[in-house]
């Protein structure tokens, strides 16, 4: 017979990350050991129900960004995060690689203050790997707006596409050799 503790539900923890193009995020934490689901997003504008074309504007106060939900008891939360600064450069305002604009901004949305402390901590952790200052911003939660569905999981279903294989498979490359233990090719559907 299994005990309460065996059969007890995993609490699943939330984090809402922003880091230049969502795709990038998305495509990573799907494949990440714990992550039980990934959904790309908008968030920290001043705008209702926006969409990608409004977004990219860059007039909405809209960053692209992704939902995270992960067992924490799975992976550590560090490890979510520090998958986050791997995926793209925290140093950069309001812009990664060729992408510019502030929805393209390097920023977290805490959902609490033990979230809070942890980006905290994330990013002076982080700032210790860059010679220049991170930019990224903990910014107050706002609502959060589902992407259009092309967006999630962009990365499977556009493998050949140009910006998935000049961007985010260099990027995908860099975090497993990084996260190899955390890492499974199997793809997290949501």
């Amino acid at each position: 017979m299994a005990t309460e503790e065996e059969t007890k539900t995993p609490e699943l923890e939330t984090y809402l990350l922003a880091g230049g193009c969502f795709w990038c995020l998305d495509a990573l934490y799907r494949k990440v050991r714990g992550v039980t689901e990934v959904v790309s997003g908008y968030t920290g504008g001043h705008f209702d129900n926006p969409d990608y074309r409004a977004v990219c504007t860059g007039t909405t106060g809209h960053a692209e960004a992704v939902a995270v939900q992960f067992d924490p008891g799975v992976v550590p939360r560090d490890v979510i995060l520090d998958m986050f600064f791997t995926m793209h450069n925290p140093t950069t305002l309001n812009r990664q690689g060729y992408d510019v604009g502030t929805q393209y901004r390097s920023a977290m949305f805490p959902l609490d203050d033990v979230q809070k402390a942890d980006f905290e901590r994330a990013i002076a952790r982080t700032q210790e790997l860059w010679s220049d200052p991170i930019v990224t911003t903990i910014e107050a939660v706002a609502p959060f707006y589902v992407a259009e569905s092309v967006h999630q999981d962009f990365y499977a279903k556009q493998p050949g596409q140009g910006y998935c294989q000049v961007i985010i498979d260099p990027k995908l490359a860099k975090a497993r050799q990084q996260f190899a233990p955390w890492i499974q090719e199997r793809v997290v559907t949501s």
